[in-house]
């Protein structure tokens, strides 16, 4: 009886139904005429950005994979048939097996032999030309004529900037260009043509955008035939609460991106601009120094300079490398030999305000070898000892350096160790995460440091994110403080 009062109350007779049918039903022949317009341009965008990406990531990682091959093999001057054989196996399988791919039409490098361009798909060929210099006979400048022109107008462009170029012609084929630097030396390009074949994934998008429309349309049916029985003033009030909470929401989703870019930003240089700097100085005393009796001495620590300058621009270059950078079985790393290095050739080096510290080094001779880039470590222990000396300007600081080997608990340790003024307290507190604040972004105990509290930030991040180290402060019972690094040998 109540609902036939209602009813009754609104008065409603077969012209309101007639009216309200054809109302709905023009609005969703709209919405649906709407709906596979913006679905259909959705999916082509989605589509584009997918298809470049996709061919970017493609290049970028066989070009890593050629230079770390290229850069392995120059570390080892002595040349045999073997050694031979198995470089020119791995380059065929670096060339061939993109090629293999559903994708990947082509795959190539192109060198500029000073009077013409060239291209090489061969292992031999590759061998040949990396290390004896040898420009092929059998040109492939036929088959890829394309992408050598494609070179030539760029050629100077790609020299100077060294970034990845990625154009895509009528056929959906995209032809990606990545700049070859072995030893950070540009070299030439390896180029690509990759045409990504998305057509299933964009049938299987529109399928599920016609389901969901065909469900989204009955849902609006039903929800304005229900929307009829709902006031307006409630409408309106939800709406207004809405725009405040995204107006709200976009405010810190703008500082937050703010914050992170600022932040972001002065890791990369103050990184580049206190650690670069600074080598480069002594770069520069190196070469004043030269001379006929020290060109080997030079070679070795000039070398070693400019492969850590290198190794700070590939990370301004790229903030979140590939792990196969990092962590690789190709390194084998001597721990003992990176801390040697730094304490004669860095810390020693430096003079002024720097002078009233000095080292001891406790190093295990049975120390194992790590399968870590060399200049990842030097990334993580450089900030560590550098801490060490800036918190302790004032006084005579002695810096122990402690490397042990335990066999038969499968693991090594590198120790830091000072007779300084120690860590502050609140720094050894461990957050929610288990972290102690002196590994967190941004903390420092330095008075008037401006792009200060990265060092200890960046060192964890290394270890135990990248290497898969751990790593710990303490202070020493006595005076000082000592930093840990566990590394699993197993």
């Amino acid at each position: 009886m109540s609902l036939r009062r209602r009813l009754k109350d609104y008065r409603f007779e077969i012209r309101h139904f007639i009216i309200l049918f054809i109302i709905l039903a023009a609005f969703q022949f709209l919405l649906t005429y709407l709906h596979n317009i913006s679905s259909k341009k959705l999916i082509e965008q989605t589509m584009d950005l997918y298809r470049r990406d996709s061919a970017i990531r493609l290049g970028n990682l066989t070009t890593t994979s050629l230079e770390l091959l290229v850069e392995q093999s120059l570390s080892y001057p002595l040349i045999t048939d073997e050694s031979r054989r198995r470089a020119i196996q791995a380059f065929d399988i670096i060339l061939n097996q993109q090629t293999l791919e559903q994708n990947v039409d082509e795959t190539c490098l192109i060198f500029d032999s000073g009077e013409k361009l060239f291209a090489i798909d061969e292992g031999h060929n590759l061998y040949n030309f990396i290390f004896q210099h040898e420009i092929p006979h059998n040109s492939k400048n036929l088959e890829y004529n394309y992408a050598i022109n494609h070179y030539q107008s760029i050629i100077r462009e790609i020299k100077d900037t060294e970034q990845i170029y990625c154009t895509w012609d009528e056929f959906h084929s995209f032809h990606v260009l990545i700049p070859f630097v072995p030893k950070g030396e540009f070299e030439g390009i390896v180029y690509m043509k990759i045409t990504p074949d998305v057509s299933n994934i964009a049938q299987e998008i529109s399928s599920v955008y016609d389901e969901t429309g065909i469900i989204f349309t009955a849902l609006i049916l039903f929800g304005l035939l229900a929307m009829f029985y709902i006031t307006s003033q409630t409408i309106r009030d939800r709406d207004l609460a809405q725009a405040e909470l995204f107006k709200e929401r976009e405010h810190q989703l703008k500082a937050e991106i703010a914050h992170q870019k600022e932040t972001l930003f002065t890791k990369r240089i103050y990184h580049a601009h206190h650690k670069a700097e600074k080598v480069m100085g002594f770069i520069q005393d190196e070469i004043r120094s030269l001379n006929t009796r020290n060109i080997k001495q030079f070679k070795y620590i000039v070398t070693r300079y400019s492969n850590f300058i290198s190794r700070v621009i590939y990370d301004m270059k790229w903030y979140d490398p590939p792990i196969h950078a990092t962590r690789n079985p190709i390194f084998e790393t001597d721990i003992n030999a990176v801390i040697e290095f730094l304490v004669k050739y860095l810390f020693k080096r430096v003079t002024g305000e720097n002078t009233a510290f000095n080292f001891i080094l406790e190093l295990d001779k049975n120390l194992p070898k790590v399968y870590i880039n060399e200049y990842v470590i030097w990334e993580i222990l450089e900030p560590l000892i550098q801490n060490s000396i800036d918190h302790n300007l004032d006084r005579n600081v002695t810096i122990t350096l402690r490397t042990r080997y335990y066999q038969d608990r499968g693991i090594s340790e590198v120790a830091i160790l000072d007779n300084g003024k120690g860590i502050v307290p609140e720094l050894l507190q461990r957050n929610t995460d288990g972290i102690k604040r002196v590994f967190l972004e941004n903390t420092s105990t330095r008075e008037n440091a401006e792009n200060s509290g990265y060092g200890c930030y960046i060192a964890h991040e290394l270890s135990a994110k990248r290497c898969g180290w751990q790593i710990d402060a303490d202070n020493l019972p006595s005076r000082g403080c000592i930093i840990t690094l566990t590394i699993p040998q197993k």
